[in-house]
């Protein structure tokens, strides 16, 4: 009896690239950025500080970044509170971060980096690290209530998660000069 094949890779990769193509150029770019820091890909201040307060961003971004270690070690394997000190706190500072710098507008933009950066064991925990902290006094009323309303019951009140590890992860793409003929 034949068993149903699931998705190939590719077609992963590109449902993955259709929803990062839905989000705004800033957004993008801000992924990319994130992506850079917390996967330790490049030098990211050569290649992503357009002025002294991008780069001033970036710094404090690696500073915050720093608790990634933390939160992979200490990744819930179970539904226990045990351990929970030790993740929640600094993933909801990381995610306070990053919803403060004005970039993820969305819950799929902060899920799409967030999984991407810890990994597909973090999708239980992304809906309770975002609803904490995109309810934090550091952001304004109207940001709040637009990340807030961004986030779906079905994400909130989901029996379970995938465990598929993410296929696409988005890179820096250097921009292609074209030579016209004479």
């Amino acid at each position: 009896m034949n068993s149903p094949k699931k998705p190939a890779n590719g077609a992963m990769a590109l449902v993955e690239m259709k929803e990062f193509a839905t989000f705004p150029a800033a957004t993008q770019r801000y992924i990319r950025r994130s992506l850079d820091i917390g996967l330790k890909r490049h030098d990211v201040l050569e290649r992503w500080s357009r002025d002294v307060i991008e780069a001033a961003s970036i710094r404090a971004q690696t500073q915050v970044y720093h608790h990634l270690d933390t939160v992979r070690h200490h990744l819930p394997d179970d539904n226990g509170l045990e351990s929970l000190q030790h993740f929640m706190t600094p993933l909801i500072i990381m995610s306070a971060f990053d919803l403060g710098q004005d970039r993820l507008n969305s819950f799929s933009a902060y899920r799409f980096l967030y999984e991407r950066l810890i990994g597909a064991a973090v999708r239980p925990w992304l809906p309770s690290a975002f609803c904490a902290s995109a309810a934090l006094p550091h952001l304004h009323p109207e940001k709040r209530r637009a990340l807030l309303q961004s986030i779906s019951e079905a994400a909130v009140t989901a029996p379970g998660w995938s465990n598929r590890p993410p296929c696409f992860i988005p890179e820096w793409v250097e921009k292609v000069q074209q030579h016209l003929p004479n």
